[in-house]
């Protein structure tokens, strides 16, 4: 747990000794394990897992900062009545530091925290997101759409405290293995 939130790991089996490194640094997390190879539904039943609860949600594929707990525990001290995104991947925003962003910004899937009872608004919401055909893997634009018709904003955190792994993506192999964070500082390191 980080705070009173509940971690949440999206997992793939092809990723397990990943899973074994964060449940080694964030024991008790509970991790949610693809069924079919389909991130969205992974992510719905994530976020059912979460129920009411405050939730970090993450994915299986993220190398952590040092005292990742203790450096996310202060920033939803601060900023945990609101969603916080704790990966950027816009490096030539990044300049502007830590701050509130409009939900339709919302971008990326790798860590990010949901306060009490939005995993469960989200999950309702899911059925009806009008994108899902057109984006079926595309969790973080239904969290921006989300946000955007409730015109709320996030919670930008800056420097990231997750680095997204350099790695072929398991949804779409095509995709850059250069997806990581400029802002990403002081990795917890396997070795």
């Amino acid at each position: 747990m980080v705070g009173q939130a509940v971690i949440i790991i999206r997992a793939c089996g092809e990723r397990a000794r990943f899973v074994d490194y964060l449940l080694s640094r964030l024991p008790g997390s509970l991790v949610v394990w693809d069924r079919w190879s389909d991130a969205m539904e992974t992510f719905l039943r994530a976020l059912e897992a979460a129920g009411d609860s405050a939730a970090l949600h993450m994915e299986d594929d993220v190398l952590l900062t040092r005292d990742f707990v203790a450096k996310a525990a202060a920033v939803l001290e601060r900023h945990g009545d609101r969603p916080v995104q704790f990966f950027s991947l816009p490096r030539k925003r990044d300049a502007l530091g830590s701050r509130l962003e409009p939900g339709r910004t919302f971008c990326m899937g790798q860590c990010f925290y949901l306060p009490p009872g939005m995993s469960r608004k989200l999950l309702e919401y899911a059925p009806t997101w009008p994108r899902r055909m057109e984006h079926p893997t595309g969790l973080d634009l239904m969290v921006a759409d989300f946000l955007r018709g409730r015109r709320q904003q996030y919670w930008l955190h800056m420097p990231s405290l997750v680095q997204h792994r350099r790695l072929p993506s398991l949804i779409d192999p095509r995709r850059s293995k250069s997806r990581q964070s400029a802002s990403f500082v002081d990795p917890d390191d396997e070795e």
